[in-house]
């Protein structure tokens, strides 16, 4: 992951540089080489996410106005909303990169002290989703709730391992088309994670933030947040709260931005945005992979 922007962009090269020293340890090797068990962890995954996504924006800033216009907005998806933060100017790569390594080691161990589970549901609209989780919470007394909101007919929830269970047994009742358990025991997006939270609150609390250069769309609210003190309220309410990107998208197009560029290690959210509106203009930033010698 990021091996191409590594090896090709100077710029990427060192934000994956100064990543390495600020951490303490290899952070690149870990992205480009793996193991993949090792990098999949969250404590590891979530700087990796953000590191991949920052040195993407600062090839981007790099390359200039010609090639790529101003942002209006800023958005990113759960983790990436600290990227979007980065890239807006109000939290800096090393800030940011200290607070995702915390917020990966809290969740963690939320995860243990209380084990959850996740599953994505295909074929079903989310409001359903949700009054069915709301069903199986009363019916099990165990926390369940609808976690990403990710597209029309995709959405993910989150929450108590037997409550989860009730609730796609439920849903696949309900009609869904697809219900798939995800390989992972932490509960993110959910009430699960308030003992990582309260923590984590203190950690927000303590990071230098500046107001965004455009508007970052905030997860939780689906609206923009343009304060320091909206910020910290948004990072600290995501832990437990649902991420709502569809509604955060069609806001995007109720304001007029046709075209959506997606800066990280992949096309998913090009892919998400497609299923919200096709009519808006999208694409993703990968740059071509490397090129090796004979």
């Amino acid at each position: 992951m990021g091996r191409a922007l590594y090896e090709r962009e100077p710029a990427a090269r060192a934000v994956f540089d100064q990543a390495d020293r600020l951490l303490g340890f290899p952070l690149s090797t870990l992205c480009f080489e793996g193991p993949a068990d090792e990098l999949t962890d969250t404590v590891n995954q979530q700087p990796a996410l953000f590191v991949t996504g920052v040195a993407a924006w600062r090839v981007i800033q790099e390359q200039g106005p010609d090639l790529w216009p101003s942002a209006a907005y800023f958005a990113g998806h759960s983790l990436g909303e600290f990227t979007a933060l980065a890239a807006a100017g109000s939290l800096s790569f090393a800030d940011g990169l200290a607070l995702v390594r915390r917020r990966g080691e809290l969740m963690k161990q939320a995860g243990e002290t209380a084990p959850g589970a996740m599953a994505a549901i295909l074929g079903l609209d989310s409001e359903l989703v949700a009054a069915i989780c709301q069903t199986a919470q009363v019916e099990s007394g165990a926390v369940v709730q609808l976690a990403n909101d990710n597209c029309p007919g995709q959405v993910v929830i989150s929450g108590d391992s037997g409550a989860l269970a009730l609730a796609m047994e439920l849903l696949q009742q309900a009609g869904a088309r697809k219900v798939v358990p995800l390989p992972i025991t932490i509960a993110a997006h959910s009430p699960l994670m308030a003992t990582a939270a309260a923590e984590f609150a203190r950690a927000v609390s303590a990071t230098p933030l500046g107001p965004p250069s455009a508007p970052v769309i905030g997860n939780t609210s689906a609206r923009p947040l343009t304060t320091t003190d909206a910020i910290r309220e948004e990072l600290i309410a995501q832990l437990t709260g649902s991420v709502r990107w569809t509604e955060s998208m069609r806001y995007l197009r109720e304001q007029g931005v046709d075209h959506f560029v997606e800066v990280g290690p992949g096309d998913v959210l090009t892919g998400l945005m497609k299923r919200i509106d096709r009519q808006a203009g999208r694409q993703a930033f990968m740059p071509a992979p490397a090129e090796t010698g004979s």
